[in-house]
């Protein structure tokens, strides 16, 4: 069974992963065009078309969304996916030219392993041409390559996070799922038991230091700049084969943040630029109770972080939490 975003029709998701170098992209398409919407969040985000996903703006069809690391630099990797579409003829027509919607989104995994590498529009290409409807692989992969989580104590006590993805299909035939990749500063949380699922390691024995704890109690780095080896945000998508509108699409996007914020704690800060777009594929109609709808929305967004990180290897030094429990 499929419980990744692909569960939805009309959407395929490719990765491009650089091992080497610590850093990744991930292509969501939707050839027959998505009611798109997002909503931004956090202090520090580098995001591209999200202007034009605002309600009152005249396109209301996304044919892509982007998620890369490598900071700012990452979103080049966007026009690598738009020239994908656009030799495959899909796009907004205007005259005799095709121009494909792709809005975008990054989050800082430079240093990660380097600084010198990230994703570029051959990278996005890649990853665009690989997009399939298979159920999508998580963890360490995409834009969660060099994901991190749990860093308010510095980089040596982090934790590997990653991309990770679920999905719901709803009574009345509706689908709902979630791609996030988690690479916040704070902890990831089981959002059913309270339990700290991956935050800053203790320094002598197991378990994890609670961010919020450390931050309320004045134990943290909060109060001077991280340290520079370390980046955040985390970014993603809810998709819906349900029929929405732009102006639900979006409002959809804004609640999806719940599912963020459930899950990771402190959530929205400002080093973290956290962002969530919404692809709607309209192919089921009539098109479902959106109040059902966003309570799926929040819970995918919420079970997609925690598989982002019980999913994620190891890498660059920085140990996945089922590396931890092994070691235990």
């Amino acid at each position: 069974m499929n419980n990744t975003l692909t569960a939805v029709s009309g959407l395929e998701v490719g990765h491009y992963t650089d091992l080497a170098n610590g850093t990744g992209c991930t292509v969501i398409l939707a050839r027959g065009g998505a009611s798109g919407g997002v909503d931004v969040r956090g202090g520090s985000p580098g995001t591209r078309e999200t202007d034009l996903l605002q309600p009152m703006h005249r396109v209301d069809r996304v044919h892509g969304v982007v998620l890369s690391g490598g900071s700012a630099y990452g979103l080049d990797a966007a026009s690598g996916a738009m020239r994908y579409l656009e030799e495959q003829g899909i796009g907004v027509r205007v005259g005799a030219a095709i121009v494909p919607i792709v809005a975008a989104t990054i989050l800082f995994d430079l240093n990660m392993i380097t600084n010198k590498v990230r994703p570029g529009p051959d990278d996005g290409y890649a990853a665009a041409v690989s997009a399939n409807a298979e159920a999508v692989p998580e963890g360490s992969i995409g834009a969660g390559t060099g994901a991190t989580v749990g860093k308010l104590l510095g980089p040596e006590r982090a934790i590997k996070g990653g991309i990770g993805s679920a999905a719901v299909t709803l009574p009345d035939g509706n689908t709902v799922a979630a791609l996030i990749a988690v690479n916040a500063v704070g902890d990831v949380v089981d959002h059913q038991t309270g339990e700290v699922v991956a935050g800053p390691r203790r320094s002598s024995g197991p378990g994890f230091v609670p961010s919020v704890q450390a931050l309320l109690l004045g134990e943290s780095q909060a109060e001077a700049e991280l340290p520079p080896t370390m980046g955040n945000t985390t970014i993603g998508v809810v998709a819906t084969d349900a029929t929405l509108t732009k102006e639900e699409a979006n409002w959809l996007a804004r609640l999806s943040h719940d599912g963020l914020a459930l899950t990771i704690r402190p959530c929205h800060t400002p080093r973290d630029g956290d962002t969530m777009f919404v692809m709607a594929s309209n192919h089921r109609d009539p098109p479902g109770d959106l109040t059902t709808i966003g309570t799926a929305a929040v819970e995918v967004t919420a079970r997609a972080v925690m598989r982002a990180v019980t999913t994620a290897t190891g890498l660059g030094g920085i140990p996945a939490v089922s590396e931890l429990e092994r070691e235990g």
